[in-house]
């Protein structure tokens, strides 16, 4: 099995692009997805971040309020590296047990932070999905956010020297989806997979 690790900044189209190596037959494990469920109430990842940023980033239902919590990690970044630093380890942890149950050609990391986490140790294969700057910035504003947000989203967002200089397939998607999808699929095939 080869595993890809797939990463790029915001709205540079990494969900797209994992749509299209799930519909060519990998596995997606998106770390995201992995912190929301690591966030739910009960878990140790949920009583360690409340007991770092207290009550006021809960919603109603005790839950942890996603925005609540984004405004304040994104617009102080020690905030954000002391979250970082209560889920990375947890995040990782859960991606690897996922990574031994896979069956089949091969399984996708999907992380923004796949280098700052190190998981990119555990991929045959880095690519990384890049666009034009205002590209993404037009995503964004489509996402309802507002210019001082996109601002502090992209000031948080990992600097992609490293990973563009250590990636095996750089992905642009700046253009259309069929543009986008042409090179996933030259990539998959490259990597040997049906």
């Amino acid at each position: 099995m080869k595993v890809i690790g797939l990463t790029g900044s915001i709205a540079c189209g990494k969900s797209a692009v994992a749509r299209m190596l799930r519909d060519l037959g990998a596995v997606v494990i998106d770390a995201d997805e992995v912190v929301h469920e690591l966030q739910e109430p009960g878990g140790e990842v949920y009583r360690k971040i409340v007991e770092e940023f207290g009550p006021g980033i809960l919603g109603p239902d005790g839950r942890i309020d996603r925005a609540k919590l984004a405004q304040v990690v994104f617009a102080d970044p020690a905030a954000l590296a002391r979250l970082e630093a209560l889920t990375h380890p947890a995040v990782i942890a859960e991606v690897d047990r996922r990574l031994r149950l896979v069956q089949g050609p091969a399984a996708v990391v999907e992380a923004v932070k796949l280098l700052e986490a190190g998981m990119h140790r555990r991929c045959d294969s880095l690519w990384v999905v890049t666009c034009r700057p205002e590209v993404q910035v037009r995503r964004l504003r489509r996402r309802g956010l507002s210019g001082a947000a996109i601002r502090a989203r992209l000031a948080a967002q990992p600097d992609l020297t490293e990973a563009l200089r250590l990636a095996d397939v750089v992905i642009d998607n700046s253009g259309s989806l069929a543009a986008t999808r042409r090179q996933v699929v030259a990539a998959w095939h490259a990597l040997g997979l049906p």
